[in-house]
């Protein structure tokens, strides 16, 4: 890891943590409709999966995707002016906050069905062994989906054809309001990868270079013909659900404690007691963040709404 890499991290870290404390406050002025999902809290993993990953390597995630997307490299405009529903937005205002996709940089969208992307990502995988491609597909999902049918049909699947397929168990201890041990036999998500005779590790999510090194070293074992590979990155969401949640399955004690191992601040104390930056850089990165988040929400305010014609297009693939 040199110096660059450190500050690039600890910049996309940032920056979707500001991204999402300002969706949070559009939302609350009702100027972001439907659902909203936060990432808040659990930033390091998709900062160190994508510092890990090759730009042609295909990424899938579920709904709470905004980190992913911003992780990698897609504009904060069109990120934000998507949610606001704009014509101006990643899928032109159609998606909103969980379906969010951008082709071009192998990002297949972000998905509301828990568990549903996950058979996707092995015919991705399988894509890419039918075209010979020295690439892997990485697939992001949360431990409740773990206990569903897609999950064992899609992973025994990818280890039956050995696809190159990494799936990234975002373990942040909840399902919706449910505590995970309430309603899994296993507690330990990476140990269900010997269901499928896979290799599954656990890992520290909050530690963005933990992430980085575990997701270089799954992902190039299955490049190498290894097939299908699990991690399980253990990290914890600072909000809700959702926007609507209450939030009454755990207390603020629980959630405070949790604050002390935000992966932000921890990754900051690395960069300066490991000499990597000054105070001073960190400072005007933070800056510089802020107000690129604030011509995001600018953008996106004064970004036109989709025409109505707009209803009609893209909902059959022209011949």
């Amino acid at each position: 890891m040199t110096g660059e890499e450190a500050l690039d991290w600890f910049r996309k870290m940032s920056l979707i943590r500001r991204f999402e404390e300002r969706a949070e406050e559009a939302y609350g002025q009702g100027k972001i409709g439907g659902f909203l999902h936060l990432y808040i809290g659990e930033e390091a993993v998709a900062v160190g999966a994508m510092a890990a990953l090759r730009a042609e390597d295909d990424v899938i995630t579920h709904y709470r995707d905004h980190g992913y997307v911003l992780a990698r490299g897609i504009e904060p405009k069109r990120v934000m002016a998507e949610l606001y529903g704009k014509a101006t937005g990643m899928s032109k205002g159609k998606g909103g906050s969980m379906h969010m996709a951008d082709v071009g940089r192998h990002l297949w969208g972000g998905y509301a069905i828990v568990g549903g992307h996950i058979p996707l990502a092995t015919g991705l995988a399988l894509a890419i062994r039918y075209r010979n491609l020295p690439n892997v597909v990485a697939c992001f999902f949360g431990e409740g989906a773990t206990n569903s049918g897609s999950f064992f049909s899609g992973l025994n699947l990818a280890a039956v054809w050995k696809l190159p397929l990494i799936a990234i168990v975002e373990n942040n201890r909840y399902g919706m309001g449910t505590a995970f041990e309430r309603v899994s036999a296993v507690g330990d998500v990476y140990r269900k990868a010997s269901a499928f005779d896979i290799p599954g590790v656990q890992i520290d999510g909050n530690d963005v270079l933990a992430v980085r090194d575990a997701v270089h070293r799954m992902a190039e074992r299955s490049r190498a013909g290894g097939g299908p590979q699990l991690i399980e990155a253990i990290t914890y969401r600072l909000r809700g659900h959702s926007m609507g949640d209450p939030q009454r399955y755990r207390t603020r004690e629980e959630v405070e404690e949790a604050k002390a191992r935000d992966p932000i601040a921890r990754w900051r104390r690395t960069v300066q007691e490991n000499d990597l930056a000054a105070e001073d850089e960190m400072r005007r990165i933070r800056d510089e963040v802020d107000a690129e988040v604030e011509e995001a929400v600018r953008f996106a305010e004064n970004s036109p709404a989709p025409d109505p014609s707009e209803l009609y297009n893209n909902v059959l693939v022209p011949e």
